[in-house]
């Protein structure tokens, strides 16, 4: 039972660490008065900022396809909607 369990429970982890880039890097997301950042200022910032937590679980940096795959996901969730036509 536990050899089923311990490969689902592992791949359900990988999806945590852009989930809680987005948490950490939204809660940062503020301007010098303490109001949150909108626009491209916030864009440029959550950009940043993910780029600046792609690192693997030994802190070294991603690099190559899991590096895209990280930052696709931390900056997703902040672009824009494309329009629909």
């Amino acid at each position: 039972m536990f050899r089923m369990l311990a490969p689902a429970i592992l791949v359900s982890l990988l999806g945590i660490g852009p989930a809680v880039a987005q948490g950490f890097c939204a809660t940062r997301a503020i301007d010098k008065d303490g109001k949150p950042l909108a626009g491209a200022a916030r864009t440029a910032f959550m950009k940043q900022c993910c780029e600046a937590t792609a690192l693997d679980k030994d802190g070294k940096p991603l690099e190559g396809a899991a590096r895209a795959s990280y930052l696709e996901k931390c900056e997703g969730a902040f672009s824009a909607p494309e329009e629909r036509g």
